[in-house]
This record gives C-alpha cells, sequence and structure tokens, in this order.
C-alpha cells in the first residue's frame, strides 16, 4: 500500500482545524515544531511512525484516521495501545511496526 502523504497531511490539518485548534496548539501538544507541522500538512514532510502517533494523540482520534481516513473508536483500548507506541524510541517503533504489519496479514 502507498501512502499519499498529501492526503494524510490534508486529513490531520482537517481534524484539527474540525478540533478548533491552531497548528502551534497541536505542535506543542505533539512536541513538534510549528514549522515540522505546517510542513506535514502541506504534504513537503514526511511524518515519522511516532510523529503520527505523537499527531494522533494530540488530536484524540488514531492513526487511521491520518493514514487511511477512518478513525476507531471502538472503546478506549486503542488508546491504550498508543501510550505504550508514544514512550517508544525509533528502534522500538521499527519493531512494533513490523510486527503490527506481520500480524495484520495473518489470518
Amino acid at each position: 500500500m502507498k501512502l499519499d502523504y498529501r492526503e494524510i497531511g490534508a486529513r490531520i490539518a482537517r481534524c484539527r482545524r474540525r478540533q478548533k485548534l491552531t497548528q502551534a496548539q497541536v505542535a506543542e501538544l505533539a512536541d513538534i515544531s510549528n514549522q515540522y507541522l505546517s510542513s506535514i500538512e502541506r504534504a513537503v514532510s514526511i511524518p515519522s511512525t511516532e510523529v503520527i502517533m505523537r499527531l494522533a494523540a494530540a488530536l484524540d482520534t488514531t492513526p487511521d484516521e491520518f493514514l487511511v481516513g477512518t478513525a476507531r473508536q471502538e472503546g478506549e483500548r486503542w488508546k491504550s495501545v498508543a501510550e505504550h507506541l508514544r514512550t517508544m524510541d525509533e528502534k522500538k517503533l521499527d519493531i512494533a511496526e513490523s510486527f503490527l504489519a506481520w500480524l495484520r496479514q495473518q489470518p
């Protein structure tokens, strides 16, 4: 699956505007710079998995909303998983991402 970073940035911007938040507010919540968030929303920069997770947490949604356009809202379980991922370093996030990709392929 090829990711459309222009659409991902647009989804992040729509979610932010829907919640009536500024780029500065979301950037602060996600611990990234305003300029970086602006670049992501305009598809000038490609966000890492970690940044997608931080933005999802800052905007109280799941990464699904940004990546595929739908947010999972089945209970609060996704928030627990997202919180675990948010605290991981890059090496652990790479392992988690590989595991999740493998898990999705399982019957």
